[in-house]
């Protein structure tokens, strides 16, 4: 394989310094004494950082925010995976249509989704408490429904990796559905399956176009909290806050390289 020449890899990094500037400028902000959105000027201080940590809202909005995303990346991710374990399996006519209709959320407009979602949970709570408008529950039904056709793509490309005859032999040899899936299939995409709902989770945490239209008062997650800080008084906690993310997402691709190489190493 050819290695990239000098003048690309020179390139490379300067489109990645550029997109990556919005980024580091964040840094010096959080590290401002003033009560808004600055830069230092010769006077550091960890304020912000302080007041994180003091402030229960930015933590209660952090741990709703984990509980949320990880609710929903369990229902994205299962509905997503018995979608397209059934396409593979069973091969329907007209895949093309169910397709579609499963990858609707993805390619809609995000108000349309949110006014539709809306109405849809302002309904429910008409009729129960848990699964509504403005609770834990409805927020994540809500995410899973915007971000399962994510989960859909990344399990359909796992499943097209998957040779056929194994699934064939399988059922040749009399074993049942869900023996077929849970000791053959699902050994084959497990990786496909937890990037899903990795990328699930991901996907919950950052959701804000929805969360404000489903959201008021109880169910304040991350996002809406810093949407809010940002919209009623730029509080610079929120530069702290995204550091803290940038660190956090850091630490996450490093460990995943150095766990990827030494995977490497070892084959």
């Amino acid at each position: 394989m050819e290695r990239p020449s000098a003048l690309a890899l020179i390139l490379a990094a300067v489109v990645a310094i550029f997109l990556l500037m919005p980024l580091f400028a964040v840094v010096p902000v959080s590290f401002t004494p003033a009560r808004f959105l600055s830069m230092p000027s010769g006077e550091w201080s960890f304020r912000h950082y302080i007041a994180l940590v003091e402030n229960p809202a930015w933590l209660q909005a952090t741990w709703l925010s984990i509980r949320i995303a990880v609710l929903s990346s369990l229902i994205s991710t299962g509905l997503a995976l018995a979608f397209s374990l059934g396409m593979w399996m069973y091969r329907p006519a007209m895949p093309g249509l169910y397709y579609g209709f499963v990858l609707m959320p993805m390619v809609a407009p995000p108000v349309v989704s949110a006014i539709t979602i809306y109405f849809f949970l302002t309904s429910l709570s008409k009729v129960n408490d848990l699964v509504g408008y403005d609770t834990v529950v409805g927020v994540a039904i809500a995410h899973a429904i915007m971000i399962a056709p994510f989960a859909v793509v990344l399990i359909t490309v796992a499943l097209s990796q998957v040779d056929r005859r194994i699934d064939l032999a399988a059922r040749g040899f009399g074993a049942s559905v869900s023996q077929r899936i849970f000791l053959i299939i699902l050994p084959n995409i497990k990786f496909g399956v937890f990037t899903a709902a990795f990328l699930a989770f991901v996907l919950s945490w950052e959701e804000i176009g929805v969360t404000l239209f489903i959201t008021s008062v109880n169910a304040v997650t991350l996002p809406r909290m810093m949407w809010m800080g940002l919209r009623d008084n730029i509080d610079p906690a929120i530069a702290a806050i995204s550091v803290l993310l940038i660190v956090v997402v850091i630490v996450v691709i490093l460990t995943k390289t150095i766990i990827a190489t030494l995977m490497a190493k070892k084959t």
